[in-house]
């Protein structure tokens, strides 16, 4: 299951340019419940926009390995690896600043304290504007789970990730926002949850290296016995473009 709101500040909608980029997402936060349940969960990215299109898009590739921990005050701690993840983009420079992508994914089963053992598909429609120094990015990730063999069953999922963001210079600022609703009741008895989060971003371009931090807070929710309040970190590193031709030598003349 994607993380509601891990895709926050990300312009999802638009190509990157060629080359490979290691991301990491990781947050921490707590939800009011009776006790506290807290959720901290990194997730590594590597993505690879490639030098092919397809019907007029970038083709990029990605593939994370998040992992996760959780805590039940005075109760239960777990960690460990999450669900894999591995997915194919789609994404079009439509031009004015205006992009969209396509993103069909999967989430790989796993056996651990934190993880589970089925398969999802994971959908994602991202439409983005990117000029004069805005981000305004609106995500919609569609997720459907596959029967497994562990004992709970996971819901299919809608979630809605939201940016607007502008860039002074070097900085980044504005507002944030996320909302997540269960599309099914997979078991008898299972009541269906949503939820609807609102925060603030701020981020810094160094360079090569893009930092950007967010807090966000539910506003609404249903069916998860409290409120989340979450602070989230990201970093962006591009790697390079291997597969670019060698610039052409230039030859010395008299």
């Amino acid at each position: 299951m994607t993380q509601p709101g891990e895709t926050v500040g990300l312009a999802a909608g638009a190509p990157l340019p060629e080359g490979i980029y290691f991301v990491d997402t990781s947050d921490w936060g707590c939800r009011n419940t009776d006790p506290d349940t807290c959720v901290g969960v990194s997730i590594p990215v590597l993505a690879w926009s490639t030098p092919w299109t397809l019907f007029g898009a970038r083709l990029q590739f990605l593939a994370a390995a998040p992992v996760a921990e959780v805590g039940i005050a005075d109760t239960t701690y777990l960690y460990g690896f999450y669900n894999p993840f591995f997915a194919a983009q789609l994404a079009w420079d439509l031009g004015g600043g205006l992009g969209f992508s396509y993103l069909l994914g999967a989430y790989a089963g796993v056996d651990t304290d934190v993880g589970f053992d089925t398969s999802s598909l994971n959908q994602r429609f991202a439409l983005s504007y990117t000029g004069d120094g805005w981000n305004l990015t609106a995500n919609v990730i569609w997720g459907i789970q596959a029967d497994g063999s562990t004992n709970t069953i996971n819901p299919n999922f809608v979630n809605v990730d939201l940016t607007a963001t502008k860039k002074f210079g070097k900085w980044e600022i504005g507002p944030v926002a996320y909302y997540s609703t269960d599309l099914n009741a997979p078991v008898f008895g299972y009541q269906k949850q949503s939820q609807f989060a609102l925060g603030g971003l701020v981020g810094y371009d160094f360079g090569p290296v893009i930092l950007q931090g967010y807090l966000t807070t539910d506003v609404y929710e249903e069916n998860y016995g409290g409120y989340d309040t979450r602070l989230w970190g990201r970093i962006i590193v591009p790697l390079g473009n291997p597969f670019a031709p060698p610039a052409p030598v230039r030859l010395a003349t008299k």
